[in-house]
């Protein structure tokens, strides 16, 4: 029998709406869950027990009457520090904000609370959302349930983290250069970065994207669901699309795939990573795919540009925090933002020139393709206490030339757990389709979800 903690929304709600299972079981459990790992895995930032648990309460009644408040009454969740909860602050990672509680809920927020989810806690990011790690000045360091010793990856630390750990089904996350697919990736879970504008955000920015982080495709659909009802705060929303997000899985047969396996700068693609990726693409030419190389489109000169353009933009914030406050930013992260200062007027224009650049060759390369496969890291994950794979601030960006650009181009892209190295490590193939065929995306997730054979079992709390 499945345990209540790993039990999906799906089989949640189910269990509701039948009786054989009351929400207070459900959060019961699921506080337990976290109560045995999180010593030591550090996830979450502002739980909020006694909330969830008059929530849960509140939520078996609606069900007793057979009248949920929504299409997610009663289902645990957690929601990264960064999209505002009311009354709980958004410190962003980094001990150098002042804490002031959310005034209102952010619009991801919103809908889910709308919903009925019962919200369990936020959870960890690190500063400001720049790096791919659980290294942060103000949380404690997030570590990889798989093994403790690892890192969960980021910005999106702690969501990958509880999902893989068993925290309840449902996590949100961010991602602006990989955030959600990265820690998906190395946590072995199930993420999807929609396309801009599909699931709303406040404040909006160039590429950056709110995802479900799930253990499943079928629990990530049921967020969508939800999280893409349109909100006027974010004016990049997209209007309401007419979207099946429960649409079973689409067959590879006849679509045309490409494969991905040369970024075109950044690190290279690590052998175990290359193998499972390339055994991932010939399940899908084994079911009818026509399967082509995509050529590299990322350079060298392009990731640069973007370190510099996001350097600049950080270190504007950066430079206008108190000597005192600038001290309290995590070191990695200061040092990256100076490399933003005294950069001249034209460089800063052609940091913001690459962001096109990048849309335009992203496009031009998988234009051609339904879909295309990659690896999410060109590299398993590695050290719990480094920030980056490359643990050097001249070169922070060498992990993101899969990720990146789908920001940049607004494609929707998936990751989805294909393998795992000799050492345990999960290993994420992303799935990037064409610009708002989110729902493809998802239904060619599902299918590969069921053709990638069984996994590995979760992992458990250590003994001591």
């Amino acid at each position: 029998m499945t345990a209540l903690h790993d039990m999906t929304a799906g089989e949640l709600l189910a269990a509701y709406k039948s009786k054989s299972l009351s929400p207070v079981e459900a959060v019961d459990a699921v506080i337990a869950r976290i109560e045995a790992w999180e010593p030591r895995l550090k996830a979450l930032y502002a739980p909020d027990f006694e909330g969830a648990r008059k929530a849960a309460k509140a939520s078996e009644a609606r069900w007793q009457k057979g009248t949920p408040q929504g299409a997610l009454d009663g289902v645990p969740i957690t929601i990264k520090e960064n999209i505002a909860t009311k009354g709980v602050p958004v410190p962003l990672g980094t001990a150098a904000t002042d804490l002031v509680p959310a005034a209102d809920d952010a619009p991801a927020s919103a809908r889910v609370r709308e919903a009925g989810a019962v919200i369990l806690s936020k959870t960890t990011m690190p500063d400001y959302g720049m790096l791919s790690s659980g290294r942060s000045s103000f949380h404690p360091l997030t570590r990889n349930p798989w093994n403790l010793a690892w890192n969960p990856g980021g910005s999106s630390a702690g969501a990958g983290a509880a999902a893989a750990a068993g925290y309840g089904p449902l996590h949100l996350g961010t991602d602006i250069g990989g955030s959600v697919r990265l820690p998906a990736s190395w946590n072995g879970i199930f993420t999807l970065k929609p396309s801009l504008g599909r699931i709303a955000v406040d404040p909006p920015f160039f590429g950056r994207a709110i995802g479900p982080m799930t253990r499943s495709v079928g629990d990530a659909a049921l967020l969508m669901a939800e999280l893409s009802k349109p909100d006027v705060r974010d004016h990049m929303n997209l209007p309401p699309a007419d979207i099946d997000w429960a649409a079973g899985p689409l067959s590879p047969k006849g679509l045309k795939i490409g494969l991905h396996l040369d970024a075109g700068s950044g690190l290279p693609v690590d052998p175990e990573v290359k193998e499972a990726i390339e055994a991932a693409a010939k399940l899908f030419a084994d079911a009818g795919a026509h399967i082509e190389p995509v050529a590299p489109f990322l350079s060298p000169e392009m990731l640069h540009l973007q370190d510099l353009f996001w350097r600049v933009r950080s270190w504007v914030d950066f430079s206008a925090l108190s000597h005192a406050k600038q001290a309290k930013v995590l070191a990695f992260i200061a040092d990256w933002c100076r490399g933003g200062a005294d950069v001249s007027g034209s460089d800063v224009i052609r940091g913001v020139n690459n962001y096109m650049a990048i849309r335009a060759a992203t496009v031009r390369a998988t234009q051609a393709f339904d879909f295309v496969l990659s690896p999410v890291s060109p590299v398993p994950t590695y050290r719990a206490e480094w920030e980056t794979p490359t643990n050097d601030v001249n070169r922070p960006l060498e992990h993101i030339s899969f990720t990146m650009p789908y920001n940049m181009s607004e494609q929707p892209a998936a990751s989805i757990n294909c393998a795992y190295t000799k050492e345990g490590k999960p290993i994420g193939l992303q799935i990037s389709g064409r610009r708002f065929d989110d729902s493809g995306v998802m239904r060619l997730s599902r299918w590969f979800e069921t053709a990638r054979g069984e996994q590995k079992k979760w992992p458990e709390p250590p003994a001591s």
